[in-house]
């Protein structure tokens, strides 16, 4: 592959990195561009055009191919005036999928939650079950790092992604379809279509669904062909597969379905059921999903990747017995809390802290809903941790789970939760019931 003009790289996360490196190993004296909507561009060897100077750049055509990272939207005005002006749009997924698909068996996992956790516990399998497989997209390496190290790549891919996916995979996953980047994709319905992307389209690659995913209308629709449908798994499987999540590190029933999924694909592609097993005892969960610390009496759950309701749900469900505090809330994508707040009370939650902009919201439902639970509205993480502090016999078990990003407060998930854990440590171990940040009545 050559690249005869110029390249404007969009984003600079690790995405942008690889492309780089990419382009640098074929053709060395390539000039590339970078552009970031905020925050720095610091990839080597590349040139900063300001957004704002993008337009004038588009329509002089300085490039003549841009690299797009997940994080952008592919719906910006922007790009559909680089489309008016023949410059082509595309990603590090589908320069992987032109330089290095051929000859490999490609997964594709997708879904609103459980994707990361199905596509690594699939990976594990398919090792241990003695098959050349590595792990890229959003988890692992970006498509790009991978290359063609492997036979078979496993790959976790967001609705970003699937949205111009434009190689078939030879197993395409969907885990769930919840409401979900609204502000990225302009509406719940794209949002749909563009995570159904993976699957609704002609091609003889076979299709694996979640339990929540095969009981959905849209998924039904998108999948066209049920013939494409991976056998189920037996029953002895099953049960086998049940027993093996119940001695390992997977909490919750959700997590079950996940690793039920991801067994079912490791069979639909040669893996073994001794594969599978092993594969599940080496499972260690995510940092920043359901990750537990012992601090004082309390066991403490950063859930910070917890960007949706229906993941807050999930996480709630993992401790049952549990007196809970949850802590929830954050950057606004029209998130609907409606049927959370009528579930906590149920799952063991006596007290709930709510961030901006969201937990509002989330405090009124659940003040109407289940007048028993104390309600504290925090502006944000460091007041909240000092209110728990004061309110800590009203709990054994703290999760911060905020079913919302993290963008208004944090850069990112994990900078949410790794301050979590931090100020749990400082102020939960030792705090007394009278001091401490305390709500306004």
């Amino acid at each position: 592959m050559r690249f005869d003009e110029p390249v404007l790289l969009y984003g600079a996360g690790r995405e942008a990195l690889s492309s780089r490196a990419f382009l640098k190993a074929r053709q060395p004296q390539l000039k590339v561009y970078v552009t970031v909507d905020s925050g720095t561009a610091d990839i080597p060897d590349t040139e900063l055009i300001a957004a704002a100077d993008l337009p004038a750049a588009i329509a002089a055509r300085r490039f003549g191919l841009i690299i797009k990272s997940p994080g952008v939207s592919r719906y910006k005005p922007i790009f559909e005036a680089a489309r008016n002006a023949a410059i082509p749009v595309t990603s590090n997924l589908n320069l992987w999928g032109a330089s290095f698909r051929h000859d490999r068996t490609v997964i594709a996992i997708t879904g609103t939650k459980g994707k990361s956790t199905t596509a690594t516990l699939t990976h594990l399998m398919l090792t241990r079950s003695g098959i050349d497989a590595g792990l890229a997209g959003n988890v692992g390496l970006a498509p790009l790092e991978i290359a063609d190290r492997h036979a078979v790549v496993v790959f976790e891919l967001s609705s970003y992604q699937t949205a111009d996916m434009n190689f078939m995979p030879d197993v395409a996953a969907l885990t769930n379809l919840y409401p979900e980047h609204v502000d990225w994709h302009g509406s719940v319905e794209r949002y749909y279509a563009d995570k159904l992307h993976l699957i609704d389209r002609d091609g003889g690659f076979a299709v694996a669904l979640g339990t929540a995913a095969k009981g959905n209308a849209l998924v039904a629709r998108a999948v066209r062909d049920h013939r494409r449908l991976l056998p189920d798994l037996t029953a002895e499987v099953s049960i086998a597969v049940e027993n093996a999540v119940a001695r390992s590190r997977l909490r919750g029933a959700h997590n079950l379905d996940n690793a039920l999924l991801a067994a079912q694909i490791t069979l639909g592609v040669g893996g073994s059921l001794d594969g599978i097993m092993q594969g599940i005892a080496a499972f260690r969960p995510l940092p920043h999903r359901l990750e537990e610390h012992r601090i004082g009496d309390h066991v403490v759950v950063n859930d910070s990747i917890s960007t949706t309701p229906e993941a807050t749900k999930a996480a709630l469900a993992a401790y049952p017995g549990h007196r809970i505090a949850l802590i929830a809330g954050g950057h606004e994508r029209e998130q609907d809390y409606t049927e959370l707040a009528g579930l906590l009370a149920s799952r063991g939650v006596t007290t709930l802290v709510t961030l901006p902009v969201t937990g509002s919201r989330l405090a009124r439902a659940t003040r109407a809903a289940s007048p028993d639970i104390l309600v504290i509205e925090a502006p944000d993480l460091d007041h909240a941790i000092s209110a728990l502090a004061v309110q800590k016999l009203r709990f054994d078990t703290l999760i911060l789970s905020p079913g919302a990003p993290s963008y208004n407060q944090f850069r990112n998930f994990e900078e949410r939760g790794a301050h979590f854990v931090e100020l749990c440590r400082a102020r939960l171990g030792h705090a007394s019931s009278s001091g401490g940040w305390r709500p306004p009545q």
